[in-house]
């Protein structure tokens, strides 16, 4: 163990060093380290720079290159080798933009404190992945189903555990794809190096990193359905999943929406987090400095996974009022939506808030609720404390305070 952790040291002092508009966030109990933005202004803009987008994984990062990593897809009746290089050769390339959001960003928010990373608001970032589409790559194995789930396994699992997520087969071959560059540049060591899944729209946690396996299966990976050593069903199962405290998810095969939200909605018992929640952020100004009265653009990001982000007000007096905002540049699919609103500010200290409603009609929360409030806190305008600190998308917390000088 504490090779690994010296291992993860260097690891971490490392992706430092290549992301300096990073900065590193603690897992005390488990000596687990992360990077997240360091800054309010990479939310001022709409492409979030290589150097400034966050990084999330638990175990050492695998070596490898193009030339020989193959990926094994499996059926149920067959398994095929496919060569990254020949896929990259044979395949079409696209480039998809995906705002990539941890499932734990906002859990340094939640009172009582949970465990693991306690991120603020710096886990989230968009790029433009290129990659070739997942679509693609089943047709050409003879994969026509679509009532499936598609279990991807990343090549940092080890003996004692596997790491595997599972989407449904649909929203694989709707829009994901197995991405091996980021914003025009080979994809990077800790971004996945040399292939990963990415799933627009959804929490970082099921775009797999290093992937080395596609599996089609009947459900939802859980233990006993992978012929591998070790656990296999944590990170579906268990973590990444909505539920109060000492709550033991149960494990199941399927759901019937992968809407994180929808699935709050229903009280559905220990939602997964698989589509990104409603969210904005205020990027300018950011707090850091001190303007001068006049007229000052409030600028940001807002998101709402599979979802459009629909409308966005901005409140410059700590919510007292709100102001409707513009919605404005890039507009694509599984991908934020910069606002700005233009505040005449006058001097003295001000409180400014923003918040995003989706196109279904869902708005960020006021607040993160009481463990005691349970999903009933979404009737009181509060986001659900839980025992992981998932999802959490309420406004308040992310509001800045800026000071106006004369």
């Amino acid at each position: 163990m504490a090779e690994t952790r010296e291992q993860r040291r260097e690891e971490i002092d490392a992706i430092l060093d290549r992301k300096p508009g990073t900065r590193e966030t603690r897992d005390e109990a488990d000596r687990y380290t992360v990077v997240g933005a360091a800054s309010r202004a990479t939310f001022g803009n709409w492409l979030t720079p290589i150097e400034e987008h966050f990084v999330c994984h638990r175990n050492p990062i695998p070596t490898g290159d193009v030339d020989s990593w193959s990926i094994t897809l499996a059926d149920g009746e067959r398994e095929i080798d496919l060569q990254l290089a020949d896929i990259i050769d044979d395949r079409p390339t696209v480039a998809v933009a995906h705002t990539m959001e941890c499932a734990g960003n906002g859990r340094g928010q939640h009172d009582p404190e949970t465990g693991s990373v306690q991120w603020g608001c710096e886990a989230v970032g968009t790029a433009f992945w290129t990659g070739t589409p997942v679509q693609s790559v089943l047709r050409a194995a003879g994969v026509d189903t679509t009532d499936q789930w598609l279990t991807a396994i990343g090549a940092d699992s080890t003996d004692a555990e596997t790491f595997a997520r599972s989407i449904p087969l649909s929203k694989a071959r709707e829009d994901c794809i197995l991405a091996y560059g980021m914003n025009g540049q080979p994809l990077p060591d800790e971004h996945g190096h040399p292939v990963r899944l990415v799933v627009p729209g959804w929490y970082g946690v099921n775009s797999v990193k290093w992937l080395s396996e596609l599996r089609v299966m009947d459900g939802m990976v859980r233990e006993g359905t992978l012929d591998r050593p070790g656990t296999h069903a944590r990170w579906q199962q268990e973590d990444y999943r909505i539920h109060a405290a000492d709550e033991e998810p149960v494990q199941n095969a399927t759901v019937e929406t992968t809407g994180t939200w929808a699935q709050l909605e229903s009280g559905e018992t220990a939602p997964y987090t698989f589509d990104e929640t409603v969210m904005s952020i205020i990027g300018q100004p950011t707090g850091e400095d001190t303007p001068t009265q006049g007229t000052i653009e409030i600028r940001g990001v807002a998101w709402a996974g599979d979802e459009r982000a629909e409308r966005v007000e901005v409140s410059t007096d700590d919510g007292t009022s709100w102001h409707d905002a513009e919605l404005f540049g890039p507009d694509y699919a599984g991908a934020w939506r910069l606002f700005r609103y233009d505040w005449d500010a006058d001097p003295g200290e001000h409180t400014l808030l923003s918040r995003a409603s989706d196109e279904r009609g869902h708005t960020q929360p006021e607040r993160i609720g009481t463990p005691e409030e349970g999903f009933d806190a979404l009737e009181n305008d509060r986001y659900p404390w839980n025992e992981g600190g998932y999802a959490a998308n309420a406004y308040r917390p992310n509001g800045l305070t800026v000071e106006i000088t004369d």
